[in-house]
């Protein structure tokens, strides 16, 4: 049955794939040059907010009480800040907190452990966040664009381009806003009164090391101790990129012990330089290699994210190939995370078939190399992220 399964070539269905005058994806790497949102605090580090008060005649102090409102206590509500002097304070608050995400819908699964929010940014851009409860922690998928440019032909993201890199803040205030919900009981009853969110993955719209500057400041945001930041494990936030290798070399050295993900989806040039065209950059051993660096570099073990798509790229074959290119750098650095994609009626963006999916699995298994099927979540609300923004 494996040897004569059809071999499916990627192609964008229902859009049309930006291309070259030569035939290639134009891939997207700059953000363009368009307005940024208003400077906001979690723009700032706890020196700079400091800084920017006594810039405005006030004490330094009160960079931290701000600090503890907005990263402990997630609120930017100058009728919640008692510590702070009544007269000026709803303008200071205003000035310092403009709003960055305006909530444009939320969509729950039907048992109530995961939310996807649509969010409206100042410009218009739509980019979403999706809140996942699993037991013992509370995972929150952020974006780190508007839009994406890598121009991967599955993604619902990527059809519209790079619209703008999302600043510090957007991204960080995808996760206040996020803990401000689960302190309102978005997701049910509580396991504990100190619930909140506990890992962040970058998988949401976007490549966030196309916007590296920004998304480190925000890691920086979420790994600072409390009140400078939000005080979580640096171990607890997954970074992912198509392979952009250059600034995985550069994660390699920021000494920020974060887990790194590899979206892989292919083992071999010839697919993956359809499938994701920055392979056409930097291919699939030039991205393990970058890969394997930053786990010498870190002693963190890296991840390969592997969406299983149906007689594309879901033959044994490929895990075998797969399995020995990993060894090949050497055991015990790697777990591969197949991933079941979202199925789609009528498409050749589809699910394996479960036997399929299996036998992909034991492949990797068999070759020594620890593989876990990834729990999908969310399909009953468009989970894959970039569907609602285009819905709207």
């Amino acid at each position: 049955m494996e040897e004569n399964r059809p071999q499916v070539r990627p192609a964008a269905e229902g859009w049309e794939q930006a291309r070259t005058t030569e035939g290639r994806p134009v891939l997207q790497f700059a953000s363009p040059r368009v307005k940024q949102p208003p400077q906001h605090f979690a723009d700032l580090s706890l020196d700079e907010r400091a800084e920017k008060l006594k810039e405005r005649g006030l004490p330094a102090f009160r960079a931290k009480q701000l600090s503890t409102h907005y990263f402990q206590h997630w609120t930017t509500d100058p009728e919640q800040m008692s510590d702070l002097p009544k007269v000026g304070r709803e303008e200071l608050v205003e000035s310092l907190f403009p709003p960055l995400l305006t909530e444009v819908r939320r969509l729950r699964t039907d048992d109530g452990n995961t939310i996807k929010f649509l969010w409206r940014l100042f410009d218009g851009a739509l980019v979403e966040s999706v809140l996942m409860r699993y037991p013992g922690r509370i995972t929150l998928c952020v974006s780190s664009q508007a839009g994406c440019g890598m121009n991967c032909p599955f993604c619902a993201t990527g059809q519209a381009g790079l619209t703008r890199n999302m600043s510090t803040a957007e991204i960080v205030d995808q996760v206040v806003a996020a803990n401000r919900a689960i302190a309102e009981g978005a997701l049910g009853e509580k396991e504990h009164d100190d619930e909140r969110v506990t890992n962040i993955v970058f998988m949401g719209m976007g490549e966030p090391l196309a916007n590296y500057k920004r998304v480190m400041a925000a890691v920086h945001r979420f790994v600072d101790p409390v009140p400078q930041g939000l005080g979580m494990s640096a171990r607890n936030i997954t970074l992912s990129t198509v392979g952009l290798v250059p600034a995985i070399r550069k994660l390699a050295d920021e000494d920020v012990p974060v887990t790194f993900a590899l979206s892989l989806h292919a083992p071999d040039d010839e697919l993956r330089d359809e499938l994701i065209p920055v392979n056409n950059r930097w291919n699939v051993d030039e991205a393990i290699d970058a890969a394997y660096d930053y786990f010498r570099k870190t002693g963190r073990r890296v991840s390969i994210e592997y969406a299983l798509i149906k007689d594309m790229n879901d033959h044994a074959w490929r895990a075998a190939l797969l399995a020995k290119k990993l060894n090949q750098r050497g055991r015990g650095w790697v777990h591969v995370n197949p991933i079941p994609l979202n199925p789609t009626p009528g498409s050749i963006w589809t699910a394996s078939e479960p036997e399929i999916q299996d036998l992909f699995v034991e492949t990797l298994r068999a070759g020594g190399v620890p593989t876990t099927l990834r729990d999908t979540r969310g399909k009953e609300i468009d989970g894959a992220c970039g569907q609602l923004a285009a819905a709207e």
